[in-house]
């Protein structure tokens, strides 16, 4: 039987509330075995960008990454909010290690092209170093990995951390038995975006099908589905969204909406 490992995104909101933030990476520290975190900070990187006065651009909810806001986005990805976390972690008696896609050349990425609009320095991820991230993890070593990605010329990129996640948890599928979890505030994938109390326990492709072709499932899950279904594809073992405060039982399956192939 192969060994567990549990990757978990943590969603920006969380990261944005400095308590929920301090409960959530308790129960990370809590949590047993293998672990890695993947996180974003998109709000704290437009409040720095707006005091730095440096005009933010979105287009459907997707940051523009221009040549000043990559210096931004890196700042804050790569630098504060990844050395807090790490710094908590460690508080926790959690040997953690704060890395980026461009250290130890972790997650190689392209500029995106081809898309309907130009988002700048965005990344799409071409590989990721799993041999590395399988040393370090037998070492001991609690992985936290922001999402700013390189393209192995000398260019910083930024990646979506959803995506990020997914090529890291598809990285380690043949190596461990991964489980890969999306941890918001929302308590799963919901029929009603506004009532925690519609969460779908479980979603397979057919479902899936179903409720976008209905409707049912708002624009914002959408890009987090595609991803936790292109991960069980690639070996990644299990897939569950759910809400933060409730890691334990996301991790154990008995909260959120777990994805799953058949």
């Amino acid at each position: 039987m192969m060994e567990q490992v549990t990757v978990i995104k943590i969603g920006g909101n969380i990261i944005d509330n400095e308590s929920a933030l301090a409960d959530f990476l308790k129960a990370f520290a809590a949590t047993p075995g293998k672990k890695i975190l993947i996180h974003g900070g998109g709000k704290l990187a437009t409040r720095l960008a707006e005091q730095m006065e440096v005009p933010q651009q979105m287009i459907d909810g997707r940051r523009i990454t221009d040549a000043e806001t990559l210096k931004i986005v890196t700042m804050v990805y790569a630098g504060y909010i990844n050395k807090n976390i790490v710094a908590q972690l460690q508080a926790q008696g959690v040997n953690a290690l704060g890395l980026c896609g461009a250290d130890g050349n972790l997650v190689l990425a392209h500029k995106r092209t081809g898309a309907a609009h130009d988002y700048g320095f965005v990344g799409d991820v071409d590989a990721v170093n799993s041999t590395l991230l399988q040393q370090l993890l037998d070492a001991g070593t609690t992985i936290v990995i922001a999402p700013i990605t390189h393209d192995g010329q000398g260019q910083l990129l930024n990646t979506n951390a959803d995506t990020m996640a997914q090529a890291i948890a598809q990285g380690l599928g043949s190596h461990y038995a991964v489980n890969l979890v999306y941890s918001f505030e929302k308590a799963g994938v919901l029929l009603d975006a506004n009532d925690d109390n519609t969460v779908i326990p479980t979603i397979n492709p057919d479902t899936y099908t179903r409720l976008k072709t209905e409707g049912a499932i708002f624009a914002g899950m959408i890009p987090k589905l595609d991803n936790a279904f292109a991960a069980l594809a690639k070996g990644v073992s299990r897939v569950i969204i759910g809400k933060a405060q409730e890691l334990p039982q996301l991790i154990a399956g008995t909260s959120g909406t777990t994805i799953q192939n058949g």
